[in-house]
């Protein structure tokens, strides 16, 4: 199972590139994690609709066919870490490759976010791109260590 992670928007702080650095080398050599970025649409005079499908097509781009689509998504459903455990779980039984996707400062497009697999949210709040890079990955290194009976998560 490949696990990766399209994200809108490639520039990152550098204490961002750093945490997410820190966790992904984390992963074991079966569970690696690769971020794909993609340009963020120049705003310009264009529509938010013509925004929103430029970056679409950027993402589609990058998420290889049969790849299970994951967004990150204010609406979605919200997980606890053992849930997104047991979704990891679930992921790797069924050998899907999966995509967790991060929309730009506009989001997704919603007829693309509709088509996805699932939809998750990481918070209530509203987060910062880099932030949510940095979370996201935690989460699922989190999740995978929960799986592996790994001492990183407590109960």
């Amino acid at each position: 199972m490949k696990l990766g992670i399209v994200a809108v928007g490639q520039r990152m702080p550098d204490w961002a590139q750093t945490a997410y650095d820190d966790y992904a080398k984390r992963f074991p050599p079966e569970l690696r994690v690769e971020i794909r970025t993609v340009k963020t649409e120049p705003r310009g005079s264009k529509t938010l609709e013509t925004l929103l499908a430029a970056e679409r097509a950027r993402i589609e781009a990058q998420i290889p066919r049969g790849t299970r689509v994951v967004v990150l998504d204010e609406r979605g459903t919200n997980l606890t870490t053992m849930a997104l455990a047991a979704r990891l779980k679930a992921w790797q039984l069924e050998g899907d490759d999966v995509a967790l996707v991060i929309g730009g400062p506009d989001g997704l497009e919603p007829a693309f976010r509709q088509a996805a697999h699932e939809r998750i949210r990481l918070s209530d709040m509203t987060l910062p791109h880099a932030l949510a890079r940095v979370l996201l990955i935690e989460q699922l290194y989190r999740a995978w260590s929960v799986n592996a009976n790994h001492p990183y998560h407590r109960e």
